[in-house]
């Protein structure tokens, strides 16, 4: 959900009132605050740190509640090792570890002391704008739906109000801190609709919320089932035939360059906001999490939402397909043949290899219509992604070296992490189809690859990259700055990417 709590960036005074981090580098290099901080309060800090073996390691933290001959709820000191915090993404985790300890206090207030500590540990703009994100990041929640009482009474009591960084140049930190504030709301935009229940996000709603961020200055074109029958958008209609919910083509449009020109860069998700698999339905085991099946699409409408706010100087295209796949007596059936926009035709084997019937159809409409210099598409694609690379990397398939390697630099940076898979003609045969010209499952081997494959004779010449995000975008491990299941992943890498190569 949206984020109450509120970021003020301030000068380098010791508050009075709320909780107050310090933080401390190795056993040599604790800050002149803190040492001053321990004379004022009666030498409790040091005696916490004796008996608690402190000596400012990585994730050491200390307590001290009511300290002595102050006004504050509580001192925390964390530590953070002799390693050099320089990348923006350590800084964030940083954050999300205060936002851990410090999620209450009596007076709403948390105040971080952002003090230079030696010359491995150095508070730039970036680095106290990172911290305040990370914090944010780890404190969301998607609780709209918990009204009881009891629900009530397990919340802490203490609502954090205020988070301020005291800093050395206030105006550097509040302007370093902008565009990661954009970056914020896209993965909390992101999160809240991959948590969004089934029954309350349908492609109709979804389209709605996209529909809204033309406040932003993004051009938004939403396509109905007539408008994409025009198409001849076949393969993306059939997934959703057998739903009572109609499919809907959204587009999303941000034209930031100075050079209007410039071709754009494409973003593509999928977006089945419920999986049922339809005919060949999946074990009832685990299908509530198929509400989450629109992830990639979450991940671009996040990410075009961020790009909007922080008026990224690039002309980027965002599409996504929304449908649901629902068994029906009117859902496309296994045997079935479906012709896509493309020409191409599809043997159906298995109606729960929807995605790439989707992404078949707004692959091809993305290059046709837009022409663009690149295309990613972003899908949680296959359950054989998790098989292969588990849940701690996404698989990154690629017909492009240089969009590849990017794509991977980017991962490193900002921490959601690619892994590359091959693609291949051998591969082709697993998909070749007797009666068409493909089918949409090539068998239990190199799942995640054929879904690839498939994808790919959708694309010409067109640089182009898939990335499988099953195992990334929900349900993914937690981490310092996400406790969500559903974790908005892909906004922070292709938001890294922009900035670096398409700006």
């Amino acid at each position: 959900m949206a984020s109450k709590i509120a970021i003020d960036f301030i000068a380098q005074d010791l508050p009075e009132t709320g909780t107050v981090v310090l933080f401390s580098g190795s056993k040599k290099s604790f800050s002149a605050l803190l040492k001053k901080l321990d004379k004022q309060c009666e030498g409790q800090i040091s005696k916490a740190m004796s008996v608690s073996s402190f000596e400012g390691q990585e994730n050491q933290l200390i307590e001290i509640l009511s300290p002595a001959k102050l006004n504050l709820s509580r001192i925390l000191v964390l530590g953070l090792g002799d390693e050099t915090a320089s990348e923006n993404r350590q800084w964030m985790n940083i954050g999300g570890r205060i936002g851990a300890c410090a999620a209450s206090d009596p007076q709403g207030l948390v105040t971080i002391m952002a003090q230079d500590i030696g010359d491995k540990h150095v508070f730039t703009p970036d680095a106290v704008a990172s911290m305040a994100t990370g914090y944010l990041m780890r404190r969301y929640e998607f609780d709209k739906y918990k009204k009881s009482t009891s629900e009530k009474a397990s919340k802490p009591k203490h609502t954090i109000k205020t988070v301020a960084l005291a800093c050395k140049n206030v105006k550097a930190c509040a302007s370093a801190y902008k565009p990661l504030e954009a970056l914020r709301a896209g993965v909390f935009m992101a999160r809240d609709l991959v948590n969004e229940p089934g029954n309350i996000l349908g492609p109709v709603e979804f389209a709605l919320q996209i529909r809204e961020l033309e406040s932003l200055g993004l051009k938004v074109t939403i396509l109905d089932e007539a408008e994409m029958a025009a198409s001849k958008m076949n393969a993306l209609l059939a997934v959703g035939q057998g739903s009572v919910r109609e499919s809907r083509l959204a587009i999303m449009q941000w034209n930031g360059s100075d050079n209007a020109k410039d071709k754009p860069l494409a973003i593509v998700g999928k977006g089945v906001t419920f999986d049922s698999g339809g005919v060949s339905i999946k074990p009832s085991a685990g299908m509530e999490d198929m509400k989450g099946d629109m992830g990639g699409a979450a991940c671009v409408t996040g990410l075009m939402r961020t790009l909007a706010t922080r008026k990224a100087k690039a002309n980027i295209i965002g599409v996504v397909g929304l449908t649901e796949n629902m068994p029906d007596g009117k859902s496309y059936r296994p045997g079935d043949v479906v012709t896509s926009m493309s020409g191409q035709t599809i043997e159906v084997l298995n109606t729960d290899a929807e995605g790439r019937l989707v992404l078949a159809d707004v692959l091809t409409y993305t290059i046709k219509h837009y022409k663009p210099t690149a295309v990613i598409d972003l899908a949680t694609l296959t359950g054989a992604i998790l098989v292969a690379l588990g849940k701690e990397y996404a698989g990154l398939f690629s017909n492009n070296e240089r969009l590849a390697k990017r794509l991977l630099k980017a991962g490193e940076v900002s921490g959601e992490k690619l892994w590359r898979m091959p693609l291949g003609k051998a591969y082709d045969k697993l998909i070749d189809s007797r009666i068409a010209d493909m089918k949409n499952t090539g068998g239990r081997l190199a799942g995640s690859t054929t879904a690839a494959q498939f994808l790919q004779r959708y694309v010409g010449d067109t640089p182009w990259a898939h990335l499988d995000i099953a195992g990334t975008a929900m349900a993914s491990p937690k981490s310092h700055i996400n406790q969500s299941w559903g974790a908005g992943f892909g906004i922070q890498l292709l938001n890294e990417l922009i900035m670096e190569h398409y700006e």
